[in-house]
């Protein structure tokens, strides 16, 4: 994206602090402000507008944040309006960063709408609608889940190496939940939600919303929370925090209680909170969205101290190992070097074994040499750069080809190929050029 397409709205002090921070965005960002930034969205094909709170704590370094996902009728100024005081201190207090995306696509003539507060404008669902009027614009998912993130770690340094957290109400509660489910403790650090829809697959909102959307309510259990906690076989996270008003008008809609039993076949701790007299309406999260913060602040400062800590240091990791050919892989753990100059360690986030892999693991390969770690054909998250690594940096996400390039060579050069010969000699013998293994 280019930083033309991307516009401060608007900005209000909201913390004591000093100085401003440029991004490398048109506008500069300022420390203590509550900003809205408008900017064109390749999920929605729309102009979009989310609301960005910056910490006195922000800098140079990686900024962790707490994505707020809004409810029903709301946009991206709901919660800073009537929540947002007591959110932006205890984010300043933790030091992260708070991203208040909007709840569906608008300001558009070719955004389709209904005369309902259920549907359409100010309820997209967070979901990718695949049906017809709907299917062009309403791709929240994507937008929430992929390019707004990417978007806020390249522009502002805010989110990067994982370091950021989702959290929602009522029908942002249902999207942060799923969000955060579907895409794992690899993108999310933690995920709570205040009055979410838990299981909206049995709600009348989800099922009218589901049809709407995605043709039918059944098509909707990839992005209900109950659903998917029931498929899961281990926990995502730690604890998973829900506060609920007992006296919540949308009670029977929201089903609560679904999710804590469905927890159970996984093993996912779930902390619901059940606040007496509270009803739904933003008095309640306002009561209580400075415990939300201070739970994703936690979790999130040891994360960044973990991550902080590898650099330049040995790590332990899980491995599927080839001990033999024809025998099942074990999964293992191992020791992984820091990289040396010229050199990138990564994060496997997912991959999977190719022809060669299986080409090896049968014992055909006369280069085959065991015990190996297969799967090179990967996506990786570099998490440290040797001295004198240029082309990419640390959060960086990356696939990493079968063997390094030179660039020099006429294999390199050739658009045939890519099998640079300059390090065959060691790799066929499982080595790093230096003669050494980093494993």
């Amino acid at each position: 994206m280019s930083a033309s397409q991307i516009k401060v709205v608007s900005k209000a002090r909201v913390i004591l602090a000093d100085g401003s921070f440029p991004s490398t965005a048109t506008n500069v960002v300022e420390k203590g402000c509550y900003h809205r930034i408008s900017h064109l969205s390749s999920s929605t094909g729309t102009r979009m507008t989310f609301g960005l709170f910056i910490p006195s704590s922000y800098g140079n370094n990686n900024t962790p944040v707490l994505f707020w996902l809004s409810g029903l009728t709301c946009d991206d100024t709901n919660f800073p309006t009537k929540a947002g005081s007591k959110a932006f201190e205890a984010a300043e207090n933790q030091g992260i960063a708070i991203v208040m995306p909007d709840t569906s696509p608008r300001n558009d003539e070719s955004i389709p709408d209904v005369d309902s507060y259920d549907m359409g404008i100010g309820a997209g669902f967070y979901v990718n609608a695949t049906e017809a009027p709907y299917n062009k614009h309403y791709h929240m998912y994507d937008y929430i889940a992929k390019e707004l993130p990417t978007l806020i770690e390249n522009e502002f340094n805010i989110g990067k190496n994982g370091l950021k957290s989702i959290s929602g109400h009522s029908m942002g509660g249902h999207g942060a939940l799923t969000i955060a489910i579907k895409e794992g403790n690899s993108s999310w650090t933690s995920v709570s939600a205040l009055a979410p829809i838990c299981n909206p697959t049995l709600s009348a909102w989800g099922k009218k919303a589901f049809h709407a959307y995605l043709g039918s309510h059944d098509a909707g259990r990839p992005h209900d929370a109950t659903c998917l906690l029931l498929n899961e076989k281990e926990p995502l996270f730690d604890n998973i925090l829900v506060d609920q008003g007992t006296a919540d008008e949308f009670l029977q809609e929201l089903k609560p209680e679904a999710i804590v039993e469905a927890a159970k076949k996984s093993g996912q701790a779930i902390e619901l909170n059940l606040r007496e007299g509270f009803d739904h309406s933003y008095h309640f999260v306002a009561a209580f969205i400075a415990s939300h913060v201070d739970f994703h602040g936690e979790r999130l400062a040891r994360k960044k101290i973990s991550l902080e800590n590898t650099v330049g240091k040995s790590i332990t990791c899980k491995a599927m190992v080839a001990r033999a050919p024809k025998e099942p892989l074990t999964v293992e753990t191992i020791t992984v070097d820091p990289p040396k100059a010229y050199e990138v360690r990564v994060k496997v986030i997912a991959n999977a074994l190719c022809h060669t892999d299986i080409y090896t693991l049968d014992g055909h390969d006369p280069e085959g040499l065991f015990p190996c770690i297969l799967g090179h054909e990967a996506g990786c998250i570099v998490e440290s750069i040797g001295e004198g690594v240029t082309s990419v940096k640390p959060g960086d996400h990356v696939i990493p080809c079968y063997t390094p390039q030179c660039h020099d060579c006429m294999f390199c050069k050739s658009p045939k190929t890519n099998l640079c010969p300059k390090i065959r000699a060691t790799q066929g013998q499982g080595l790093m050029p230096d003669g050494t293994v980093r494993f």
